[in-house]
């Protein structure tokens, strides 16, 4: 069977398959709970693919916007973020409705998002959609 092929421009870490390969040999207590965080982001917005960045799932339309942190101590994480390079934000910063508080705001261009266990994610799951749908408008 052919392999799947990786599109143009991108490193093999850059694809969906690399994050399948990384989320099989993972042995975390939150793994169920980073599955349905990958399929709700991908799920959110038309042209939001995943990778591996940082050594963690990562998900990007142009550039990469968010990376769940697997060292988050107080249950399953993901840091919310404008790619690599400093952005030109608008008069203002980044504006997001979040009218459930589940932002963390790090810094002008970047927030955190921690789920306490499966319940909490269940939870929120409505509102973290609609984040990720206005996050990926920065990107």
């Amino acid at each position: 069977m052919p392999q799947p092929r990786k599109p143009a421009g991108l490193a093999a870490a850059d694809t969906g398959e690399a994050v399948d390969a990384f989320m099989a040999s993972l042995k975390h207590p939150y793994k169920a709970e980073i599955e349905s965080i990958r399929g709700t982001i991908l799920g959110a917005a038309a042209g939001i693919h995943e990778g591996i960045k940082w050594n963690s799932p990562s998900f990007r339309t142009t550039e990469y916007f968010a990376t769940v942190n697997l060292r988050e101590k107080a249950g399953i994480g993901l840091i919310l973020h404008l790619g690599a390079k400093v952005k030109r934000l608008p008069a203002g910063g980044v504006a997001i409705a979040d009218p459930a508080k589940l932002l963390k705001w790090l810094g002008k261009d970047r927030a955190m998002v921690v789920f306490k266990d499966k319940n909490d994610l269940k939870a929120k799951k409505a509102g973290f959609a609609k984040i990720i749908r206005q996050w990926v408008a920065y990107v």
